[in-house]
């Protein structure tokens, strides 16, 4: 066959053909029409959709072998075209139709979109900053990288449809009081992918931050989420508790709900911070008290329950400000980490997610000779041991948490060489540095923390042991302290002790995790001085008979002295180096050589199995 129209053999006409059975329902070109490469020839419908066939070049239509009402079988020939030849004139074309810039089913998302936003509501921001405090959306923005944040529900409303109308509801309920999302935190120091973050703000200037029945459907998913990827959980948690007025969904009390239980199974799993603003009640404080660590601004509000909550069960009226105000909840340990105001919140949580976030590359180490000048030279005199801390980890690397708590320990994260580890240190300031209920408390659940989420531990000790006395013991000493001899026996991760000065009784043995060889390596500075317990004690004790044996007085006095400096140059640390009870005896200006060596060797041996752990929340 040739092409009679142009003269062209019927070789170089291009054939198309119905990709599918399907039925005719428009037919766009008859022959003789010139078209151009895309352009439509026959429409065809099947399985309730239209399938445009489009010709593959410019040419000529040759033949229409369909009509509209057709059935078509598969491959079935629809048309045939003639290329345009090589400088062959083709013929002008129609100007296209010009098309909006936006379709208008995406404008109406678009606009959809744009109610969520806290431009949309500038009497609700303004409010907020007369507290003196930014949105949900302005604190998500400072703590994810830039454009990182990829945000799921945002079109949610309250569940209030049967009560409300629905334009009031998308004006006044934006993603129903909750932006949920996953975002990048710290992308420049660790990359994309170690920095991704599932990130949940409760909106306060939304039905006051509550906890409606959309956002608590949008916390299940994210946290399901975080769960199956591993990510970290940043949990912004201002607001209100349980919210009574979502009617849609028939619902008695509740208390079916899986979130609470499915953000407690993130315990140990992955990362899990909070941090507050403001009031924080309820629901949302339950959420929070199950975070690893909270951070949280002076102007912080947390409780069980609210005004209206104690009202009803009889228990006074009281103002929010009166209920769990920060500097009670520092001060006995709610929150680990306090701070000024939201933006300092954001960036304390920066620096925290850092710290399970992987090795930086970049570090600068202390001066290593200024630990020699730690500990006094006096053996009876008191020093801070944050001062060995900050001579160990690298500048600027350190985040302390819970100061306001348990001050006989300190406990904090930093870095050693870039790498993260935890620090665990006596405080000779308080109690000489016995270690107390709180104390013990506080290490314990500090080590159970690293263990968690698998970061070296360095303990640095100078405890005369466990506080004793009549007093201590109304505060279940024996339980609390005993905290640190299980979680310790647990630890997978590595440990290294180092004793500052004072190793004595079980006080030390529980700071290196249960006792002088359980730890990778133990290692003292020359001030090091041990005993099964206090020198002064184990004298009196111990040689009771000898001192009664000479007169009451100066002559009974100066044996004492005598005994005690005896067992002084018994437990000194070149003593216990000698009988192996420890590793060795160092120079203080190599001890952070001592744990890079450490680290190195932990880092190339085999993990150690895992379990199920989870981080107690006290």
């Amino acid at each position: 066959m040739s092409d009679v129209a142009s003269g062209r053999p019927a070789s170089s006409v291009v054939v198309l053909r119905a990709p599918m059975s399907a039925h005719v329902v428009e037919r766009t070109v008859q022959a003789g029409d010139t078209v151009s490469p895309g352009q439509p020839i026959v429409v065809l419908e099947a399985m309730k959709m239209e399938h445009v066939v489009a010709a593959d070049c410019g040419g000529v239509v040759v033949e229409v072998r369909c009509a509209v009402g057709d059935q078509v079988a598969e491959g079935e020939l629809l048309a045939l075209v003639a290329p345009h030849r090589a400088g062959e004139a083709v013929a002008p074309q129609a100007a296209p139709r010009a098309t909006k810039a936006v379709r208008d089913d995406l404008q109406r998302v678009i606009d959809r979109h744009a109610l969520t936003l806290d431009a949309a509501r500038p009497e609700a921001v303004a409010r907020r900053r007369a507290r003196g405090q930014r949105t949900a959306r302005e604190n998500v923005a400072d703590l994810c990288d830039e454009h990182s944040f990829v945000e799921y529900g945002a079109l949610a409303v309250a569940a209030q449809r049967s009560r409300r109308d629905l334009d009031d509801l998308r004006a006044n309920t934006p993603a129903d009081g909750m932006v949920t999302g996953i975002g990048s935190v710290n992308a420049t120091l660790f990359g994309a992918e170690r920095s991704r973050c599932v990130v949940m703000a409760y909106d306060a200037t939304v039905l006051a931050g509550t906890q409606g029945m959309r956002n608590h459907a949008k916390t299940d998913r994210m946290l399901g989420i975080a769960l199956k990827q591993r990510l970290p959980v940043v949990l912004f948690a201002e607001g209100g508790g349980g919210r009574p007025g979502d009617v849609d969904v028939p619902v008695v009390a509740g208390l079916d709900l899986g979130t609470f239980a499915a953000f407690a199974r993130l315990s140990g799993q992955v990362p899990v911070l909070g941090i507050v603003s403001g009031r924080c009640f309820a629901g949302n404080a339950a959420l929070l008290g199950c975070c690893d660590a909270i951070v949280a601004t002076r102007d912080a509000n947390i409780g069980m329950g609210g005004p209206a909550m104690i009202e009803g069960g009889g228990l006074g009226v009281f103002r929010p400000e009166e209920i769990g105000p920060s500097d009670v909840q520092h001060r006995n340990g709610v929150i680990d980490i306090l701070v000024e105001n939201e933006a300092q919140a954001v960036a304390a949580a920066k620096r925290y997610l850092s710290m399970f976030q992987g090795r930086v590359e970049h570090w600068q180490a202390p001066d290593a000779l200024a630990l020699r000048e730690v500990v006094p030279e006096n053996r009876l005199r008191v020093y801070d041991t944050r001062a060995a801390i900050a001579g160990l980890v690298d500048v600027d690397s350190l985040v302390e948490l819970r100061s306001g708590f348990g001050v006989g320990v300190h406990v904090a994260l930093a870095r050693i060489e870039g790498r993260p580890v935890g620090l665990i240190a006596n405080n000779p300031l308080h109690l000489s540095g016995a270690i107390d209920a709180d104390a013990a408390d506080k290490a314990a659940r500090f080590m159970q923390l690293c263990d968690a989420h698998g970061l070296p531990i360095v303990s640095l000790i100078d405890t005369p042991g466990f506080m004793v006395g009549p007093a201590i013991e109304e505060r279940a000493q024996v339980r609390h302290v005993s905290r640190m001899f299980v979680v310790g026996a647990a630890l997978r991760v590595p440990v290294f002790a180092i004793v500052l000065r004072k190793g004595y009784g079980l006080g030390a043995m529980a700071m290196a995790a249960g006792g002088f060889h359980s730890p990778n390596f133990t290692v003292s500075w020359p001030t090091g001085e041990f005993g099964g317990m206090g020198l002064e004690g184990a004298v009196r004790l111990g040689f009771r008979k000898e001192l009664e044996a000479v007169p009451e007085g100066e002559e009974r006095d100066a044996l004492y002295r005598r005994l005690v400096a005896r067992q002084y140059e018994k437990g000194e640390a070149m003593n216990m180096a000698e009988t192996l009870e420890i590793d060795a005896v160092i120079d203080p200006a190599q001890t952070r050589q001592w744990l890079v060596a450490g680290l190195d060797a932990a880092s190339a041996q085999a993990p150690r199995s895992a379990g199920a752990r989870f981080v107690d929340p006290w």
